[in-house]
C-alpha cells in the first residue's frame, strides 16, 4: 500500500511516519497493491488531528480524529478503518456463498455489529433554485444540520451543511 502524508501546520516526525506505516501495512492482506492511504496530520488549537483515507478499487474508507497527540489518534482511526472496510467484505460476502472468511482482525477486538440501521422516515420535497446565499438563511432559519438545494446560480443540487467549526460546507453534486 502507498502511504502519501499531508501536513498542515504540523510537522510529522519520521518515527511517527515509520509507525504509521508500519500499522497500515497490517491492513495490506485487505487490498490489492495500488491502494493508496492518505494520512493528513495537523495541529488546531492545543489538540492534534488525523485523517486517515484509503482508496482501492473505488471504494473509500475514511476516519477522522482529534486528540493530545497524533500517536494516540493513528491507534484510534485504525479500527474505524477496519470497521468499515470488515462490513464492505461481509456485505459482498453476503452476494457469494463460497468467500473466505478472514481469520483475524488487525485492530478490531471482536466482530462489529454489521446490522444498518433501519430508515424511519421518507421525505420527498421538490427543488426549486435558491441561491447559496438564500440557503444559507434556510439552514439558520430551520435549525438544521445541512439543506439540500438546487443552486439557482449553475443549476447543479447542492447540500450546504454546518460545520464543526461554526463555519458552512458546500457540497457540489455532479450528474
Amino acid at each position: 500500500m502507498k502511504v502519501v502524508f499531508v501536513e498542515k501546520k504540523y510537522k510529522a516526525a519520521q518515527r511517527f511516519r515509520s509507525i504509521v506505516e508500519d500499522k497500515l501495512a497490517r491492513l495490506d492482506k485487505y487490498f490489492p497493491d495500488d491502494a493508496t492511504a492518505t494520512v493528513c496530520v495537523s495541529k488546531q488549537d492545543n489538540r492534534e488531528k488525523l485523517e486517515l483515507t484509503i482508496s482501492a478499487k473505488g471504494l473509500l474508507y475514511r476516519a477522522e480524529v482529534s486528540g493530545n497527540n497524533n500517536y494516540e489518534n493513528i491507534d484510534l482511526a485504525l479500527p474505524k478503518i477496519e470497521k468499515q472496510i470488515v462490513r464492505t467484505k461481509e456485505k459482498a460476502r453476503a452476494g457469494r456463498r463460497s468467500a473466505p472468511k478472514n481469520v483475524g482482525y488487525e485492530f478490531l477486538e471482536e466482530k462489529p455489529d454489521l446490522k444498518l440501521a433501519e430508515i424511519s422516515k421518507r421525505k420527498v420535497f421538490d427543488l426549486d433554485p435558491i441561491t447559496v446565499e438564500e440557503a444559507k438563511d434556510a439552514i439558520e432559519r430551520l435549525d438544521h444540520t445541512f439543506y439540500i438545494f438546487l443552486n439557482a446560480e449553475d443549476g447543479k443540487v447542492n447540500v450546504l451543511y454546518k460545520r464543526n467549526d461554526k463555519k458552512y460546507g458546500l457540497i457540489e453534486v455532479n450528474f
